[in-house]
């Protein structure tokens, strides 16, 4: 039995942060970061049947084409990711009346639509990337067990590449589902790794009014290659999301529309039209 400090349910039963019950989610989840990025999606189901918001989480449940769909704010960052896939594990793998995991696992297929910057000049703004790996930055993995998920000689080479400082922790690569992967492909979507950093401005290479560790290190990410495999784009969610799906047992893989190119210091001119096209692409691939 987990006890009730490990897993704090609000009085109606309901998961703590999510507000959320075991029947308010489809199997199928789309992630967003922005909350009032939900009905940005939702607008285009035929029917909703469940909406709710607790801080940053908002969750709208509907069908779109015939398919049931879930769709959900994570707000900002690999802390805030910790949060959501735990919970919404627990509302489908453990009995939160008796408090105790199911024997039975349901894995969930967990889609994030976000934003992002591109570190190379050929992937332009408004163009889409998908994140064959997540090359976590940010450390809150390491706080579980990942060494039999991890792509260990990736990081390895990672390391060496840029001659990361360990005194800001192990990097980590885990790679996407496969099947998700196949189900939402095609020619127009770039492929590579993504870098989830623990914050917007010092951990991607911002300098406002602070000096950081490596002002080099956006520039030796821009050239790193392993086995054909180089990093695509930075952003604050996809490792952390790879890593809690893969020691779940979910399936999980990030979309992003590429809004800034921080190679050619270019940003997009509709910035809010290419998520909008993300989410048609993403939505029809779901419900096929």
């Amino acid at each position: 039995m987990i006890q009730s400090s490990e897993l704090i349910l609000n009085p109606d039963g309901s998961v703590y942060h999510l507000n959320l019950l075991p029947e308010h989610i489809a199997h199928d989840i789309i992630f967003v970061g922005d909350q009032n990025r939900v009905e940005k999606i939702t607008q285009f189901f035929d029917s909703i049947e469940f909406s709710t918001q607790k801080r940053e989480f908002k969750t709208q449940t509907g069908v779109f084409k015939g398919k049931r769909i879930t769709v959900m704010s994570t707000g900002i960052g690999p802390d805030n990711i910790d949060i959501v896939m735990n919970e919404l594990d627990a509302l489908v793998n453990i009995d939160l009346k008796t408090r105790t995991p199911k024997e039975k696992l349901t894995s969930l297929n967990i889609i994030r639509i976000g934003t992002s910057g591109s570190l190379h000049a050929d992937i332009p703004v408004d163009s889409f990337v998908m994140s064959k790996f997540g090359l976590g930055l940010d450390n809150m993995l390491r706080s579980y067990l990942i060494d039999d998920i991890s792509e260990i000689a990736m990081e390895d080479a990672f390391i060496k590449h840029t001659n990361w400082d360990l005194k800001k922790g192990r990097p980590y690569v885990i790679s996407c589902s496969e099947k998700l992967e196949k189900r939402l492909e095609s020619d127009r979507i770039f492929k590579g790794l993504t870098g989830t950093a623990g914050g917007f401005y010092g951990p991607q290479g911002r300098v406002l009014r602070l000096n950081i560790q490596d002002e080099n290190l956006n520039s030796k990410m821009d050239n790193f290659n392993f086995e054909g495999n180089r990093i695509t784009n930075l952003e604050m969610e996809t490792s952390a999301i790879y890593g809690l799906g893969k020691l779940l047992g979910h399936n999980c893989l990030s979309l992003n529309a590429i809004i800034a190119n921080r190679a050619n210091g270019t940003f997009s001119e509709d910035p809010y039209k290419a998520v909008d096209e993300l989410i048609a692409y993403a939505l029809g691939k779901i419900a096929e």
